[in-house]
């Protein structure tokens, strides 16, 4: 079956007031729980910046084809990835099904994408 990319850009949660976080956790990991339960869970998680806690920083860096690092993101970059949800489902219709719900769940509109089909990879 394919599998779609469900995602959402760095600050696109900015808008939800502090207090309301909790309520959107716990409906985010509602709809978690809902596609593991269904089978088509894939991967999720919310991607890090927290550059106060070496721990926690995820900062994004380039690593270049002869090996060079660049802090930062790809150049022509123009967002950072906030949040990504990969379900495996059989169409693009149910995929976009998913990211209604996680849109709702994280209060903000979703991105998605099919990866490419590649027996080679594992």
């Amino acid at each position: 079956m394919p599998k779609y990319l469900i995602s959402f850009e760095k600050g696109a949660m900015d808008h939800i007031p502090a207090e309301d976080f909790p309520q959107v956790g716990k409906d985010a990991h509602a709809v978690c729980r809902e596609a593991k339960d269904a089978g088509v869970l894939i991967f999720t998680g919310g991607i890090s910046y927290d550059t106060e806690d070496p721990l926690l920083a995820a900062n994004p860096a380039v690593v270049g084809t002869d090996g060079l690092i660049t802090d930062g993101p790809y150049p022509e970059s123009k967002e950072l990835i906030g949040g990504v949800f990969v379900v495996d489902v059989p169409t693009r219709e149910e995929a976009l099904q998913w990211a209604a719900k996680v849109a709702a769940a994280c209060r903000c509109a979703q991105d998605v994408r099919m990866f490419m089909d590649d027996p080679e990879a594992v």
